[in-house]
């Protein structure tokens, strides 16, 4: 049984889509079978790892709204282990169609269910919002990862993610557990870099991961070539971070 992975955070540019990608492709070179489902509109996850997002007849977009079959969804990459269901500019708009549906909240819940089986993560890109497609995230996935800027608003907005999370706890999902805080784009040079990580820690203690994601210009240039970093220079310090994240996170879960 495989488990579902929501990453999300509600401040965009926060490396939410950067930490979809890499973790994904990081598991699945360690023979992982990995899934990524991108459930934001902007479709980026998707690109990064080399989907022609036009050319896909079948997106999460018609998985949830004209509740087509999922596994004709699925798309390969450069890495045989490691999956995408892609996205659409429609999901902007899916969130009003879903309004009349019933059980709104749980329909990619529904949607992924038979996958979960033939993965041992699947890892779901949420947009930077609390709509209906994120709730439906959260209400789908056993845990949340959340990315944290070491940046000075980085604790903005937390506490609102963490009462959604709350709500879909009491509500929806009772199962749903933060499997980490991970700190990005990372700069031990700063002293403010250092003073945010330090916060985070003692906000959170051991719901911090251990692995930080260091400030990487790969990290930035590999979605432009749509392959995840690691295959774009694996000796990068952004491909070894999130290497050791993969190992971190197959420690937890064993």
């Amino acid at each position: 049984m495989g488990k579902i992975i929501a990453l999300a955070n509600q401040k965009g540019g926060v490396g939410k889509t950067t930490t979809t990608i890499n973790l994904a492709a990081s598991l699945a070179t360690m023979e992982k079978k990995v899934l990524v489902v991108d459930a934001d509109p902007q479709a980026n996850a998707s690109s990064g790892l080399g989907i022609d997002i036009k050319a896909a007849d079948c997106t999460i977009y018609e998985c949830i709204i004209n509740r087509e079959d999922v596994k004709n969804a699925i798309q390969n990459t450069d890495i045989d282990t490691l999956k995408v269901i892609s996205s659409h500019i429609n999901l902007v708009g899916a969130e009003i169609e879903m309004l009349n549906l019933p059980n709104r909240e749980k329909i990619l819940k529904e949607v992924l269910a038979p996958l979960k089986d033939e993965f041992d993560f699947i890892f779901i890109d949420c947009s930077p919002s609390l709509g209906l497609i994120t709730i439906n995230a959260l209400t789908a996935a056993d845990s949340v990862i959340i990315p944290v800027q070491a940046e000075y608003f980085a604790l903005e907005g937390i506490s609102k993610l963490l009462n959604t999370i709350k709500i879909i706890k009491s509500k929806l999902n009772p199962k749903l557990d933060i499997e980490g805080f991970l700190i990005t784009m990372y700069d031990s040079r700063l002293r403010q870099a250092n003073q945010i990580l330090e916060e985070v820690k003692n906000h959170f203690a051991e719901l911090v991961f251990d692995t930080t994601i260091q400030r990487n210009v790969k990290l930035s240039e590999s979605p432009s070539y749509g392959i995840p970093t690691i295959l774009y220079d694996a000796d990068s310090a952004g491909a070894k971070n999130y290497m050791a994240l993969a190992k971190e996170l197959i420690e937890q879960n064993k």
